[in-house]
């Protein structure tokens, strides 16, 4: 019997909050080890294919870059759920599975229509991780956030019916960007992989969800579109300057950045650009280098936000400005973030040196090296940001004066399986290399490697150290840093304001020569209907009208 996993998960999910106690907790650990049972008994090939409406769709279709990413959501599930086990909050824990499942079914979905099913339950799905946070400013970011999924949405849908109508068909293969139905798709992908420009939704929510929410938004949206470009975009030569400037940007907002888990999404950007940039150089080791490096982010970036949302929780901050001296408390929280520090940092031993190195050898391979040199120098910010900066100002800074309580032992589990798989993998990298979609003749350790990235941490470190002495380091103070955000939070807000104001006036302008005419009624005008109604409702309604039409020139 075929079952396939994301249904499972969405099933296991339903009985959730009806379950109490012990008995929730034990069915919540199980969902997850099912599903990667169930997907790990699949052979290769298409087993759920059938037709609707003349459209013939494959649910259901196993290969090696399906199967990794979908093992990786899989995990990333388990964790999640693990660190979730101390809520009395159905709402999250019930969400958490079904947003996993999304993941899981838009990696295995063999057409475009499956997949844009998957794409859009992941954006309704996670948005309640944010909400559930039952904050003011946690509402409005979740309906900028839904804002932002509903769009991509939308543009994946009109993408697909133009490279359906181009006679592209609907399996999910390569797509490219050369035709309008790939640029539209590509576009759509940019929004929830945080494409320069495009990227503000990811600072601006994430860091608003609820603690174990910022676990999982950080594990499956970003993770699914790098997925989607792995597969739909391989070698698409443009995407390399796309993560180039993904990878470098981030470096100056996370530097002077005060909320760590804003940090840590600016990170979350930088690491995306060496997948993106890999998928863009294509071939054996750049489709490898990106798949490897989004299973290893998805375990010590998450590590990294465990950590600061136990942070959170028992002091009640994630502002460095507010934190130090916490080693003090919460001693093996700390060890576990400096694992996850490490991991993003790329020391030898850990996995991110086993997985971006698969990315820095691809890029050098094609000869880019203005490319190789920039991602190098994002490597070296990574460490300044991440690798320091969130250990030092959490646990080792000016002594706050908090003195709490360890995280709770369902969080210290979490993250210790997460540091278990990052240091597993670094230490022994063929484990996951065997399971890359394409096999390759390729060594991490080798001795050029090794000293090229202990000296590039060295003098990272050096330069840190120098900045911090000399007082040039920028403090952590409270503040508000402008991003790409500003844009549609201030400007578009302003302009709709402007807007109605402009047309009300005009209206009460021409009013008397609308009543000369006899064109009105003797109650006056009657005030503009759209006043009332904000900017992320109306394009909501405006983005669901064009997603039925573009739905139905499809059937």
């Amino acid at each position: 019997m075929t079952i396939n996993p994301a249904l499972l998960l969405i099933a296991g999910a339903l009985p959730i909050p009806l379950l109490r106690g012990r008995l929730r907790a034990v069915w919540m650990m199980l969902l997850a080890p099912a599903a990667l049972a169930a997907l790990w008994t699949l052979p290769e090939g298409v087993h759920g294919s059938f037709e609707i409406l003349g459209l013939q769709l494959e649910t259901l279709r196993v290969d090696a870059l399906a199967r990794i990413f979908a093992t990786a959501f899989l995990a990333a599930a388990l964790i999640s759920m693990v660190y979730a086990l101390h809520l009395r909050d159905a709402l999250q824990q019930t969400v958490i599975p079904i947003y996993a499942s999304s993941a899981v079914g838009g990696a295995l979905a063999g057409d475009l229509i499956t997949l844009f099913v998957f794409w859009e339950l992941a954006g309704l799905s996670s948005v309640f991780l944010i909400w559930a946070r039952r904050t003011e400013r946690a509402y409005r970011a979740g309906m900028r956030y839904l804002v932002a999924q509903v769009a991509s949405g939308l543009l994946m849908l009109g993408g697909i019916v133009l490279h359906v109508n181009a006679g592209g068909g609907l399996e999910f293969g390569f797509i490219g960007a050369s035709s309008a139905g790939g640029l539209l798709i590509l576009l759509a992908v940019g929004i929830k992989c945080a494409f320069p420009i495009l990227h503000a939704w990811l600072t601006d929510t994430y860091p608003e969800a609820t603690i174990v929410g910022t676990v999982a938004l950080s594990a499956f949206t970003t993770k699914f579109a790098v997925y989607v470009l792995a597969r739909g975009f391989p070698g698409t030569g443009e995407l390399v300057w796309v993560g180039v400037a993904m990878a470098c940007f981030p470096i100056f907002y996370a530097v002077i950045e005060n909320d760590l888990r804003r940090v840590l999404a600016y990170s979350m950007i930088n690491q995306l650009g060496f997948m993106v940039a890999a998928v863009g150089v294509g071939g054996t080791l750049g489709v490898n280098g990106a798949a490897a490096h989004a299973f290893a982010d998805i375990l010590f970036k998450g590590l990294l936000f465990m950590s600061m949302g136990a942070v959170l929780l028992r002091t009640g901050t994630a502002k460095g400005s507010e934190l130090g001296g916490l080693y003090k408390s919460m001693p093996q929280t700390m060890v576990l973030c400096v694992i996850g520090a490490a991991s993003i940092s790329a020391f030898p031993l850990f996995s991110g040196f086993a997985t971006k190195s698969i990315i820095m050898e691809a890029v050098a391979e094609e000869h880019r090296t203005i490319v190789w040199l920039l991602l190098l120098f994002a490597s070296a910010g990574v460490f300044h940001h991440a690798g320091i900066k969130i250990p030092f100002f959490s646990f080792f800074a000016h002594d706050r004066g908090h003195r709490v309580a360890e995280a709770p032992l369902n969080m210290r589990v979490a993250m210790g399986l997460a540091a278990a798989g990052s240091i597993l993998i670094g230490v022994a990298p063929n484990l996951l290399y065997g399971l890359l979609p394409y096999e390759m003749d390729y060594s991490a350790y080798t001795t050029s490697h090794v000293i090229n990235q202990v000296q590039l941490l060295l003098l990272a470190s050096m330069a840190f150290t120098v900045l911090m002495r000399t007082g040039l380091y920028p403090p952590e103070l409270p503040s508000v840093n402008l991003d790409a955000d500003v844009i549609y939070r201030r400007l578009l807000p302003r302009l709709w304001r402007t807007s109605v104001t402009g047309l009300t006036r005009l209206r009460d302008a021409t009013a008397p020569l609308h009543q000369r005419a006899g064109r009105l009624t003797s109650s006056g005008p009657r005030p503009l209907p759209t006043a009332s109604l904000t900017t992320d409702v109306m394009v909501l309604w405006v983005a669901l009208l064009l997603a039925l039409f573009l739905l139905i020139s499809l059937l």
